[in-house]
């Protein structure tokens, strides 16, 4: 049996107060939307941390973007080995089945799980090393990353770059799925890197001309 528990009283609360405010007030759209369906310009691809709010960013209305969080807004290379995989499929869904336009992956500043991979890769983390970890053999993806800024001066400085290392690998990654680089030749998709900074509300952009990121 499943050991489901009765929703805590605040988040009962909380949802009261919308059903009785935002959805009373825009009670059209949310039929609307069930049923013509989603129809999302953009998908985002941002972290689990619960400090970054995709929506709340961009000032994003409810059937706008298609969102997928996870450890590290990470994207794997393109496996097609028959397992389950759920940013792939992600993915797979937003670019095939929903045509989005954009393509976003999002990063963040002081993101804990880019700072397990620093450990982890530094020798400082033996934890994650085991094959028993979620966490160390999905941060295994971004161990390119880590190979590029490991000889910075400081591990600041590394772990700070590392962050935005993040948001490359993804980038490369994705256009190792076919479908996702036939979109982007055909000009039917277009990819961008963002990096959000938590305490001081900045937004970056990658340019991959100058192999940069440049404040917006």
């Amino acid at each position: 049996m499943v050991p489901a528990r009765p929703l805590p009283s605040y988040l009962l609360q909380r949802y009261h107060g919308w059903k009785a405010t935002t959805y009373a007030e825009n009670k059209s759209w949310y039929r609307r939307l069930a049923d013509e369906g989603q129809r999302p310009r953009a998908m985002v691809i941002s972290c689990c941390d619960s400090r970054v709010h995709v929506t709340s960013i961009f000032g994003a209305d409810t059937g706008e973007f298609f969102i997928h969080r996870n450890i590290a807004n990470l994207v794997p290379t393109y496996e097609p080995d028959g397992n389950q995989h759920g940013t792939s499929a992600a993915v797979e869904f937003a670019v095939t089945s929903l045509k989005v336009a954009h393509l976003i992956v999002l990063g963040h500043s002081s993101c804990g799980g880019v700072a397990g991979c620093h450990a982890m890769c530094s020798g400082a983390a033996p934890e994650l090393e085991e094959k028993s970890s979620f966490v160390g053999r999905w941060m295994d993806i971004l161990r390119p990353g880590y190979e590029r800024v490991k000889d910075l001066p400081d591990e600041d400085a590394q772990r700070a770059q590392l962050e935005k290392e993040a948001v490359i690998v993804s980038l490369e990654n994705l256009m190792t799925f076919p479908f996702v680089a036939k979109a982007v030749e055909e000009e039917e998709l277009s990819l961008h890197g963002l990096w959000t900074d938590i305490g001081g509300g900045g937004l970056e952009q990658f340019n991959p001309a100058q192999k940069a990121f440049e404040p917006l």
